[in-house]
């Protein structure tokens, strides 16, 4: 019978070891299993009433989410919100009511300001999902979806 090698760790190296994973996770915040959304998770399906949101959306909303895509250019430099878009998009496919709202954008509002990048730059998006009909009092700007609090990276 083959002997297999013996891991020797010092209280130590434990204690090391053990800090540093704490370290790990305190630097990149996790998220729930689940938690990532895809552009095709939004909507389950489309009734009498137009697009009805999706289970997970209904399940997920008011929790930190993660989702992929792109930043439709913003409509001023200034702004702390961006449209999160499936596809690429050179002008921003800003929306008069909900009644016109796509099904491949969700409206990112910022926890603090970022530089934005572009458009065919995917980023990864994170921050507290919000759905059902709500316009901006300040911008006017009519959304479906949010994810509010947010915070991006590039990927």
């Amino acid at each position: 019978m083959e002997k297999l090698p013996s891991l020797h760790l010092s209280r130590r190296g434990l204690i090391g070891a053990i800090g540093t994973l704490a370290f790990v996770a305190a630097a990149r915040p996790s998220f729930a299993a689940g938690s990532v959304m895809s552009f095709d998770e939004l909507y389950g399906k489309f009734g009498v009433l137009g697009l009805e949101f999706s289970d997970k959306v209904k399940r997920l909303a008011g929790q930190e989410i993660s989702m992929k895509g792109f930043m439709a250019p913003p409509l001023k430099a200034e702004a702390q919100f961006f449209v999160l878009t499936e596809v690429p998009m050179s002008l921003c496919p800003f929306c008069s009511s909900d009644a016109d709202w796509p099904d491949n954008i969700v409206v990112v509002y910022l926890s603090e300001k970022q530089t934005f990048v572009q458009p065919r730059q995917t980023i990864e998006v994170r921050g507290t999902l919000e759905y059902g009909s709500w316009t901006d009092p300040d911008t006017g700007f009519v959304s479906l979806l949010r994810i509010r609090q947010a915070e991006y990276s590039a990927v």
